[in-house]
């Protein structure tokens, strides 16, 4: 099974609550009706104007019928959100007359929904920025206890079986963090570690990477590499990691045997790649992609308490479901 129907089964299965912030942007409507018609989520809402979400559907011939549409500001919960995200924000000086002001944007009322648990996955980006959303999961979903960092990762699929999970892997960071200083790299060598658990369902072998191999080079660059290598190490962190490595001692037993005898990833195959900055994470994947003529599916957000996922302003429809998916997968 591929990855993709892989985690379209895992979401069946678990029958998650999903919230689309953007409900009046026609691709997301038809990516809510897949959702629901394939069985993906226990629930699908769509936030916005209700008439403008019943017209652009019915402009476009999709049933609205078994999918939720919530208005904001004429809610309920209005009064309920506002105090909330007022709780969640009045030590940056928040007023209670700002909290209602900003409740009413769909990105913040999904993010409330995920925060309080009427739903499980946030999913959003089709229209509004990776910036936009990133603070809206921020200053209300907060991120994973005892991380301050939120990044990304790309699942690197269709590999050489002999790499990787079968020919899967996690990279990270390569869309959120262009200069992570090593307390930022420990975090996204974490968050990724999880997200091979999550999307790969194995342990993961964590390799974080440099242009030089166990001081092999002397630099600046190498030593945010080897600090963020030990913080990991005062954390006791809960998985199997070293660095600094190059990619090629990460990725061949042989090298890695003799570029750095006695590491804890001897004998390992490694899963996840983190690089050292968005530079060299953005080039890397892409050159795989390209030249291995691999998939790279995401990015997919991670360091969050809950899953919070963004889109490509140019996202298809599939592109949306394929990320709900992943998004229902990781839920707990």
């Amino acid at each position: 099974m591929d990855f993709v129907n892989e985690m379209k089964a895992k979401a069946k299965a678990a029958q998650k609550k999903l919230v689309l912030p953007e409900g009046s942007e026609k691709r997301t409507i038809k990516a809510a009706r897949i959702v629901i018609d394939e069985k993906l989520a226990a629930s699908v809402t769509l936030l916005g104007e209700s008439s403008e979400i019943e017209k652009v559907a019915k402009s476009e011939g999709i049933p609205l019928s078994g999918i939720e549409l919530v208005q904001p500001r004429s809610d309920g919960r209005f009064g309920h959100y506002a105090h909330a995200y007022y709780d969640l924000r009045k030590h940056k000086g928040m007023t209670e007359d700002q909290a209602k002001a900003d409740i009413a944007d769909p990105l913040r009322w999904g993010a409330m929904m995920l925060h309080l648990g009427e739903v499980d996955g946030f999913v959003a980006g089709a229209e509004n920025t990776t910036g936009d959303v990133l603070r809206a999961g921020l200053t209300i979903v907060g991120m994973t206890p005892g991380l301050k960092t939120a990044s990304s990762c790309f699942v690197m699929a269709g590999l050489d079986p002999a790499f990787g999970i079968k020919g899967s892997m996690i990279f990270a960071d390569c869309a959120v963090m262009p200069d992570p200083n090593p307390e930022q790299l420990a975090d996204i060598a974490s968050s990724a570690a999880q997200s091979c658990r999550e999307l790969l369902n194995q342990e993961p072998v964590v390799a974080l990477l440099s242009f030089s191999t166990k001081g092999s080079a002397s630099h600046e660059l190498v030593t945010k590499v080897q600090t963020a290598v030990q913080i990991l190490k005062d954390r006791k962190a809960d998985f199997l990691f070293d660095g600094e490595v190059q990619a090629d001692t990460a990725l061949i037993p042989s090298v890695l045997d003799k570029k750095a005898p006695g590491s804890p990833l001897s004998g390992k195959i490694v899963n996840v790649m983190v690089f050292p900055d968005l530079s060299s994470g953005n080039i890397g994947y892409k050159l795989v992609q390209r030249l291995a003529k691999a998939e790279a599916l995401g990015p997919f957000l991670q360091g969050f308490a809950k899953p919070v996922s963004d889109l490509s302003r140019g996202a298809s429809v599939d592109d949306i479901v394929t990320t709900s998916a992943v998004t229902l997968a990781r839920a707990k």
